[in-house]
């Protein structure tokens, strides 16, 4: 069999996706490659997902089709490794109290009566990190998995660098501020580290350029026609009408980071690209796959223009956009003709060994921590990198007002409430709670509680502010009803599947009626039938009556059974566990 060796990975890529492929089977995983797209020469991406959890999905993108499908295959195991595809879910009560919830050598930590963090988590750095101003409790670190309250705080076993001591990391705090940021898996322990560091460096220094509105130097011709593959993809790109630019993006050599910018003049957007690793010519063929992973050529046109606003490209919610799809504002200062600092040739290679001493002596020199948990229990190596005031994707801040954990203590009760028999007032004063307690009415429901609810059912397009319509109409409130009910339909209707939208439009024309004291609702009936049909008809008059107000919500057991997405999920997790009883039994 041809065996096909690229730059920076340790194995042929034919033995990588063998392996790979073969483990996933013996894990009980089905892998189907959803859909390959090949835009211009050379650069190639792949979606794959889990056949039986579709929830469970990579893309992987490469200069080869192999190249691609390894990429895929790796990210599946960095993300089955470190749990990442369950991030951002509720387990249910059988894996909260299991034996462990996320990993056998988790720690807990019950907590103290006045709600101090406990001793045992985070060292005296991070404390001050996390908490500089010592208002973070205790109960705001329960995991968002677990939800358990009465078992503590889970913490997570990482190894402090610069001295390889062991420091315990709450999992909330892992979830709430670095999402998928420096994960990695790979070949080998040094092939990953070195794929998890450049992608802190990649995201850092791309918030730096960009919040900074710094101009970047560009790569010289001479140097991009070293690499022939990813120039033929750049030279197609700009034949497509897409002019594209080419920076060095180091800083002045410090940094291994690459940025690669397309313009589209037939809608004046622009998005910028950037890609990371010691090796120029594997940093620069990352930033152009990147800039088409999961994109044909018809999808360029999703972006924003080029701005002179550089406090709103620097603002976080730019930024924040920028990590999910690229799509925020850049500043025009990044495409000026003066850069900010001169082109270096940079080159950090060696072996992935050497690759990644250099990469930590870089963190060493900026006066960083970094923290590394290794995982083998799938018999892949894989690993997940923090390096506080670098890596985080959300601030410190966000433990306090956005914590994924917030919705914890509703659960229960919104869970029940298709179900509920409760007085009116006691529905009314649930709209208070939920005013009082400070949750946003654009908030997805599904979202605050963790929940994979598929989207056949009312609770996938549920927020906050229908819910307020739900419960008036439950306590008899048909003036809040209305309120909230035309608040749902101008916020939710691209949303709603026909049916959903009629029958809003319906319940609206009830409500309106029904605050019209001199109209008779019965002369109304025929053509309120042949307007909505009888089936929205009923649901609506139901539904204002009070006897059934949760229009399309399922009622909900503590295993969430009414989910069978959530079930697949479930069901996808138990393969994890057992994998991992089995490895560190």
């Amino acid at each position: 069999m041809t065996q096909t060796y690229i730059p920076g990975k340790d194995a042929a890529l034919e033995d990588s996706i063998s392996r790979f492929q073969h483990k996933l089977q013996d894990l009980g995983f089905h892998i189907e490659e959803a859909s390959w797209l090949n835009p211009v020469p050379n650069v190639w991406s792949v979606h794959i997902r889990d056949r039986d959890c579709p929830l469970c999905f990579t893309n992987g993108k490469g200069a080869t089709k192999k190249a691609a499908l390894a990429s895929a295959l790796g990210e599946y195991f960095e993300r089955l490794s470190t749990n990442y595809f369950f991030a951002d879910f509720w387990l249910g009560a059988a894996i909260a109290n299991g034996d462990f919830v996320h990993y056998p050598n988790e720690k807990w930590f019950p907590l103290p009566d006045d709600d101090t963090l406990p001793q045992g988590i985070l060292d005296d750095s991070l404390r001050h990190f996390y908490d500089p101003e010592n208002e973070l409790t205790a109960s705001a670190l329960i995991d968002l998995q677990s939800g358990n309250s009465a078992r503590g705080i889970c913490a997570l076993p990482f190894a402090r660098q610069s001295d390889q001591q062991t420091i315990y990391i709450p999992m909330n705090i892992i979830g709430n501020l670095y999402v998928s940021n420096g994960m990695s898996a790979g070949n080998t322990r040094n092939e990953a580290r070195v794929q998890g560091l450049s992608e802190v460096f990649e995201r850092y220094i791309k918030n730096r350029i960009i919040a900074e509105a710094i101009s970047l130097p560009a790569i010289p011709q001479i140097v991009l026609d070293r690499y022939p593959l990813v120039t033929e993809a750049i030279d197609k790109l700009e034949a497509e009408g897409f002019p594209i630019f080419a920076y060095d993006a180091s800083l002045g050599g410090k940094y291994p980071v690459i940025c690669v910018v397309l313009f589209n003049p037939g809608n004046g957007t622009c998005f910028a690209s950037f890609g990371a690793h010691p090796d120029f010519g594997v940093a620069l063929e990352r930033t152009v796959t990147e800039l088409l992973q999961g994109r044909s050529l018809k999808d360029l046109d999703v972006f924003t223009p080029p701005t002179f606003d550089d406090e709103e490209v620097a603002e976080h919610a730019n930024l924040e956009t920028h990590f999910i799809d690229s799509s925020g504002a850049i500043s025009w200062n990044l495409f000026k003709d003066k850069a900010d600092y001169p082109f270096v040739d940079w080159r950090f290679e060696g072996s992935t060994e050497e690759e990644f001493a250099t990469l930590m002596a870089i963190f060493r020199a900026e006066n960083k921590d970094v923290y590394i948990a290794d995982y083998e229990h799938l018999d892949v190596y894989a690993c997940r990198i923090l390096v506080p005031g670098m890596s985080d994707i959300y601030p410190a801040e966000d433990l306090l007002l956005a914590n994924n954990n917030m919705g914890a203590g509703l659960r229960d009760t919104l869970l029940s409430l298709p179900n509920s028999r409760w007085k009116a007032e006691e529905y009314l004063a649930l709209i208070e709670r939920l005013d009082d307690e400070g949750y946003d009415d654009f908030t997805r429901v599904r979202e605050l509680l963790g929940l994979a609810t598929g989207n056949d059912n009312g609770w996938f397009t549920l927020r906050i502010g229908e819910l307020k319509s739900m419960l008036a109409l439950a306590g008899g409130d048909p003036e809040q009803a209305l309120i909230w009910t035309e608040w749902t339909m101008e916020f939710n209707s691209s949303v709603f599947t026909p049916e959903r939208a009629n029958y809003y439009r319906c319940l609206q024309t009830l409500l309106l009626l029904a605050m019209e004291d001199e109209r008779s609702p019965g002369q109304y009936q025929h053509a309120f039938i042949r307007m909505y049909g009888q089936t929205a008809l009923e649901a609506a008059t139901a539904a204002l009556s009070g006897t059934s107000p949760f229009y399309g919500l399922q009622a909900v057991d503590a295993e969430l059974n009414a989910f069978p997405a959530h079930q697949s999920l479930l069901t996808a997790y138990e393969k994890l566990q057992q994998a991992k009883r089995r490895f560190w039994k």
